[in-house]
């Protein structure tokens, strides 16, 4: 089997691999590892229909035992008994039928969410940065649950319908050979239009669920920047952008019933009762067929009730799965720009880093290429030295220390940790010995506890308690009513700007790690906390390379380097004291 998997930040432990080559292909893939459930679905779906047959035919015997001239009622009972067990039977077929069909979904479902998870997961920040989280969801829920409909009721009923259509041409010879004709006739025309069906409705069901997802993407925004819409009085602004999403996805909608109700089935099967009633009463006219025989192959006809019924619908939800799929499949198959070189260097880190002429920019290459963030970027840093990168917004400082532990990868030159090029790290042994504190603080809707320990599992409540304490974090958590093991809201809400750092600081310090870095991660500190955070982030850089992003003189003062980048480039490097006397754009930003 060819398998197509894009390049991964992380391509997390899989136990299987599936074909990603097209929608079909990648849904078969799944599928077929579950061939005893797929053998389930055809044994009851084929039962099913076989036994359904049984009615009509039973029901004809009858007929012609009572229409003799002497009826023979002693056929009745053996009859009744043979029709009501055959459909006790066909009832456990199609049990079997519809259970089959509906954990072959469920398996389906689950298999599909992991891989997708899996796959995000491994995504670089530059896909995460580009890709809306709310088409993401869409993507991660409705798509996913449209692959389960898709086989159940979605499958279940096409395989089920396709069997039931062919029972009239199998039983009906019995009676006379012209009589396959009408369900001949039948099956070429119904799957002429099926086809041209499916054809005008796979764009239709491919807009359906683009719009959700448009939609999905505008409602996650509104709702994530509920603060900004508010604080600006655009509520009703707001409303309508949704209304006008939502209508479009009424309209796609709409288009799709539109399409769905303009579908020639019934046309058809009224016309096949019609000419398949004419040619038995013109069999019956001239002695070639009973009257049994008449009943019988019009309850034979009656069999393509269901494939009719069924394709007005069972065939959408099957082009809306495939769509769904090929979303997924679409998200999945995103390149790249990062891979987690498994191959690569995982030995313990000293922490020297160095920059040999980095030259980066968030969008590579295209048409949508951006001006560099960073141009040109060299410095050396020695193990256990603390660097201050300072510079106005938007001179590319996180960009810079991103590039450390491969958030980014340099567009140009080589960042190098103890000698080697990150890229030629094993990426899991570099970012575990580093930690990075950004300015913006994420935290789990989890316990204190749970967060302190994110990067490190395992770790003891001493351990955790030791790293607040030594963030300065234990007295306020200690505070709460339930300690460690208060339920922090989603993303940190329940906490205060500085109480989010401090738990993060935490976190950080229990990692232990070569490189530290702090992305402005004191600015929400009020002054009283200062200088025991202060301490703190001395203790904690001693003996490990730290980076610090700040624009606190008292923080930039006790660097051993200070880097100061100005659009992109680096403007000055060195101590304070010689900043002072020689840098211009250094001593303007305490001015300033």
């Amino acid at each position: 089997m060819t398998t197509l998997t894009a390049p991964a930040e992380f391509s997390l432990k899989q136990q299987k691999t599936y074909n990603r080559t097209s929608p079909a292909r990648w849904v078969w893939s799944h599928a077929s590892r579950h061939g005893w459930i797929i053998f389930m679905l055809i044994l009851g779906a084929a039962g099913n229909a076989s036994l359904a047959a049984v009615v009509p035919v039973l029901t004809g015997d009858a007929f012609n035992a009572m229409l003799k001239p002497q009826p023979d009622t002693s056929v009745l009972l053996p009859l009744a008994l043979i029709i009501g067990v055959s459909q006790i039977v066909r009832g456990v077929l199609q049990l079997g039928r519809n259970f089959g069909a509906e954990l072959l979904a469920q398996k389906m479902e689950l298999q599909v969410r992991d891989e997708l998870y899996l796959s995000l997961l491994g995504k670089s920040m530059t896909f995460h940065n580009l890709q809306p989280v709310g088409d993401t969801m869409a993507r991660s829920t409705n798509d996913v649950r449209e692959v389960n409909y898709m086989f159940s009721p979605g499958v279940n009923l096409v395989v089920g319908s396709f069997i039931f259509i062919l029972m009239p041409i199998f039983v009906a010879g019995r009676y006379h050979p012209s009589l396959v004709l009408t369900p001949i006739v039948f099956i070429i025309l119904y799957f002429f239009f099926l086809a041209r069906y499916l054809k005008t409705l796979a764009p239709v069901t491919d807009e359906v669920r683009s719009t959700f997802g448009a939609m999905n993407t505008h409602l996650s925004e509104s709702l994530d920047g509920v603060e900004v819409v508010k604080g600006a009085s655009q509520e009703n602004a707001e409303v309508d952008k949704f209304v006008m999403n939502a209508s479009r996805v009424r309209d796609a909608f709409v288009k799709q019933g539109d399409l769905e109700g303009r579908y020639v089935a019934m046309l058809l099967l009224g016309s096949a009762y019609a000419f398949g009633l004419f040619h038995a009463l013109i069999l019956f006219h001239n002695g070639l067929l009973n009257i049994g025989g008449v009943v019988a192959y019009f309850g034979l006809l009656r069999l393509l009730e269901f494939p009719t019924f069924t394709s007005t619908f069972a065939y959408s939800q099957v082009s809306l799965g495939l769509s769904s799929a090929r979303r997924i499949l679409e998200l999945m198959n995103r390149e790249t720009n990062l891979d987690q070189n498994l191959r690569g260097q995982t030995g313990a880190m000293r922490g020297d880093v160095e920059f040999r002429n980095v030259s980066f920019s968030y969008a590579l290459g295209g048409a949508d290429a951006k001006d560099e963030v960073l141009q040109n970027i060299s410095f050396k840093v020695k193990s256990g030295q603390t660097v201050a990168i300072v510079g106005q917004t938007g001179a590319g400082k996180t960009s810079l220390v991103k590039l450390i532990n491969r958030t980014y990868d340099a567009t140009q030159g080589q960042a190098l940790v103890d000698g080697v090029d990150v890229r030629d790290w094993n990426l899991a042994a570099l970012r575990s010995q580093i930690s990075m504190i950004e300015q913006d603080i994420f935290l789990f809707s989890r316990s204190v506890s749970d967060n302190v320990a994110f990067g490190k599992p395992g770790a003891t409540q001493p351990e955790i308690e030791a790293a607040a304490q030594f963030a300065q974090a234990d007295d306020f958590i200690h505070a709460f009513d339930k300690g460690y093991e208060t339920i922090i809201g989603e993303r940190g809400a329940t906490l205060s700007g500085g109480q989010r750092q401090r738990v993060a600081l935490a976190r950080a310090f229990l990692t232990d790690p070569r490189i530290l870095i702090l992305d402005d991660s004191t600015s929400a500190i009020d002054s009283a906390t200062e200088d025991r955070i202060q301490r703190a982030i001395s203790n904690a850089a001693r003996g490990r390379t730290t980076f610090i992003i700040t624009h606190r003189l008292s923080q930039i003062r006790w660097a051993d380097l200070i880097i100061v980048l100005r659009k992109g480039r680096i403007a000055a490097i060195g101590a304070h004291d010689e900043l002072m006397k020689t840098s211009e754009a250094y001593s303007r930003i305490f001015r300033e």
